[in-house]
């Protein structure tokens, strides 16, 4: 039975306590056999990503905290040519400090910080080995409930646990992986990742005014599935929980007004319309 770590997004109001309790516990801390100490810069071990999203009006600022996600297929486990990363016996995937020798016999920047598709893996100057997050094995070895990032979330954004515990499998259910296009099995499962939006104001050039209740309709022009929303009092309309690098047609319709097609709009991006006019029929 391995623990798990599930992060609701939604839940995390950007406070950097996650991060600041990292450095807290492994600055200058050796808790050897699980980990050295931490520089004091340079490394993130638990790093919030702050993504500033959309412009203008509609701009929006998402939080993701990201740490290693000790996956169950850990591309850097099958690479170290020195076999200094294991797996402990609850999952964490740990990278040995006395093993460890940063790949410095052959050459190159430690193969393992190559291999993870998560980017959460450094390399220690000064000792010359890779470190990341332990999940704070040491803590759990002696009796903690969680590492140090989940125990001082305020929001409860950051849920840690036994896998087969209820609580944790109810919240898994629909959770994600940050990179679901590595197939690695993480441990560390996300709820309500930022989805791209399509957003903008609707008014009339005419009476110079918002145009309330407006219907805005996007149609993936793959799958064809719609999203639909009206404008509010302000002319404002969001169209949320897109899907990232689809393409969207978008129309815009109201009573007694032409109907407006705002062409296919590409969702690499967040896509802000600041101001759209829509003209009344003759």
């Amino acid at each position: 039975m391995g623990k798990v770590m599930v992060i609701d997004v939604a839940e995390c109001i950007g406070c950097y306590l996650c991060q600041l309790a990292c450095k807290d516990e492994h600055v200058g801390n050796d808790w050897s056999p699980y980990a050295k100490p931490q520089p004091e810069v340079g490394h993130f071990w638990m790093k919030l990503n702050d993504m500033e999203r959309g412009g203008g009006s509609f701009t929006r600022v998402s939080y993701v905290p990201t740490l290693c996600a000790h996956c169950e297929n850990a591309p850097c486990m099958n690479v170290c040519p020195v076999n200094a990363i294991y797996r402990s016996d609850d999952g964490a995937v740990i990278i040995d400090p006395e093993k460890c020798n940063g790949c410095a016999d052959y050459g190159y920047e430690p193969l393992c910080q190559r291999a993870c598709p998560y980017g959460a893996i450094y390399f220690n100057e000064e000792l010359k080995i890779a470190q990341k997050c332990t999940f704070c094995e040491h803590l759990l070895k002696s009796g903690w409930k969680q590492p140090r990032c989940a125990d001082v979330c305020p929001t409860d954004a950051i849920k840690f646990g036994d896998e087969d515990d209820p609580e944790m499998r109810k919240l898994m259910e629909g959770a994600e992986p940050l990179h679901p296009e590595v197939d690695v099995k993480p441990r560390v499962l996300y709820r309500n990742l930022p989805r791209p939006y399509i957003a903008g104001t609707i008014i009339d050039p005419a009476a110079r005014e918002v145009v309330e209740g407006a219907s805005v309709t996007a149609i993936d022009v793959v799958s064809r599935k719609e999203y639909r929303t009206l404008t509010d009092e302000f002319g404002d309309f969001w169209l949320r929980g897109l899907e990232w690098n689809h393409k969207y047609l978008v129309k815009v319709e109201k009573d007694g007004y032409s109907p407006k097609v705002l062409g296919v709009l590409s969702t690499e991006k967040d896509v802000v319309l600041e101001r759209v006019e829509l003209y009344r029929k003759a």
